[in-house]
């Protein structure tokens, strides 16, 4: 009995995994099942339905990492364990985080050196909500130091990623989002006066807009703002939204001024898991001295084992990417990042030029001089034949997910669309994207298609 027991485990040990219970019904959706599973039937199943996913490869409306090298999946591998929050059990990985906000502070200009605050979180997202909450509080410190109302907070910005709209909503203060100008791509330094006041908490400066992928222009925002102090007595500082861009103005544009060269900026968030090509998620919030992040923001924490601050939003959080990130740092170097980028520039501007050549665009940024990216419109959208929704639907058949949208107001009734040069997306890659934008034209010109927002196929 015992024998016959022994070659039964054996042969089932040798089962396919498609002929396993578990395959021979759907996936539990609703219940947890009452009976463990084979453990290489599972994967396999899960695997099998996420193959109905894109790839990520084709991925061009995300500005997500969608490439690592094998070593960064060995490292993600060997910290699944660690807890980032847990800074006395494990702190050598607290180092590691210090040592990449210290990296980030020099590499944004920072005045403090050693001494600059900073933090990681779990994206850029959440870095920018840091950055905000600590212009608030300073903000209202200030007001009530005076004797002043303190009670009615405004954040001025332009065309801003949705983070901005939910720190505003979520922590109680008025988003003041400046109207895009006709032929504008951001938000223009002439535009603040009609907006900034007393309550005025900050301005958000973006590099690298979510929508076009152009820079605005921050250092001529601080100038502004320099001029409405002179006039005014409003001291209203600059938080920089560099999610994309602090990735790629350090090595591509290095004599712009946009970082912590300019007095006025007080804070610089930045996405890892973007440009920074560390997996996802993790992003960076950086401030130009310490005492710009006030310390009622700060909590100590004691019950983890040891007295240690800690001034994110998230608690437990997995160290992988901030080690990850201290990899691609040290990986790369300066001179890593800036071949990267410069290559993922030319690719994006070869395809601005053969988008150019096409007849039914106009580029609104054509990959020069912010990231490496392409975005376009219709130039004639009522006689075009088609839409950019049916084109996105188009390029999905083949696999491309590039995303279709209509610009911020008061700009929302032009469609535009946009293509992101990520490491991993090759120069031939593009080409053959190009081809099939080509072909793709070809057909809707024919009179296939006439889609609408309601109906894109795929909408970003």
């Amino acid at each position: 009995m015992g024998l016959h027991q022994t070659d039964r485990g054996t042969a089932e040990q040798y089962d396919d995994v498609y002929a396993l219970p578990i395959s021979e019904r759907a996936l539990a959706k609703f219940r947890m099942p009452d009976r463990p599973s084979d453990p290489r039937a599972v994967r396999a199943l899960i695997r099998d339905e996420l193959a109905l996913d894109g790839n990520a490869s084709q991925n061009l409306a995300t500005f997500c990492t969608t490439w690592s090298e094998d070593e960064v999946h060995t490292l993600m591998d060997e910290c699944l364990d660690k807890n980032m929050v847990d800074k006395d059990e494990y702190p050598q990985t607290a180092e590691i985080e210090s040592r990449c906000v210290h990296i980030l502070a020099d590499l944004w200009h920072s005045p403090e050196g050693h001494s600059t605050m900073g933090c990681s979180t779990t994206g850029s997202s959440e870095a920018a909500m840091l950055g905000g909450l600590a212009l608030k509080w300073r903000w209202r410190k200030r007001r009530q130091a005076a004797g002043q109302a303190a009670d009615r907070p405004n954040l001025v910005c332009g065309p801003v990623q949705v983070c901005w709209e939910k720190f505003a909503r979520y922590f109680d203060v008025e988003l003041r989002q400046v109207p895009l100008e006709e032929g504008a791509t951001g938000l223009r330094p002439h535009q603040l006066r009609a907006y900034v006041d007393e309550n005025t908490i900050g301005v958000v400066a973006i590099l690298g807009v979510t929508y076009t992928c152009d820079y605005e222009p921050v250092k001529e925002i601080a100038a502004e703002l320099d001029a409405i102090q002179a006039d005014t007595g409003w001291d209203v500082p600059v938080h920089v939204d560099a999610a994309s861009g602090g990735f790629i103005a350090p090595f591509l544009h290095p004599d712009l001024e946009w970082d912590f060269r300019l007095p006025r900026v007080a804070s610089i968030n930045a996405s890892g898991h973007k440009y920074g090509m560390a997996p996802l998620g993790v992003g960076w919030a950086v401030w130009r001295s310490a005492d710009l992040l006030p310390e009622e923001l700060i909590f100590q924490v004691t019950y983890l084992g040891g007295d240690m601050p800690t001034f994110a939003l998230n608690f437990s959080r997995p160290g992988g990417e901030i080690v990850a990130q201290y990899y691609t740092l040290l990986r790369l170097g300066r001179e890593g990042y800036r071949r990267i980028y410069q290559a993922a520039a030319d690719t994006a501007q070869a395809l601005a030029q053969d988008i150019a050549t096409m007849g039914p665009f106009t580029l609104l940024y054509d990959g020069r001089g912010a990231l490496p990216a392409v975005s376009y419109t219709l130039t004639n959208p009522a006689s075009a034949g088609f839409s950019l929704y049916d084109l996105t639907d188009q390029l999905r058949r083949r696999g491309w997910q590039v995303p279709a949208y209509p610009l911020p107001p008061k700009r929302d009734d032009t469609v535009i669309q946009r293509v992101l040069i990520r490491h991993g997306i090759s120069h031939d890659k593009i080409a053959l994207l190009s081809q099939d934008i080509r072909a793709a034209v070809e057909r809707l010109s024919g009179g296939i298609g006439t889609g609408t927002p309601e109906q894109p196929g795929f909408h970003h």
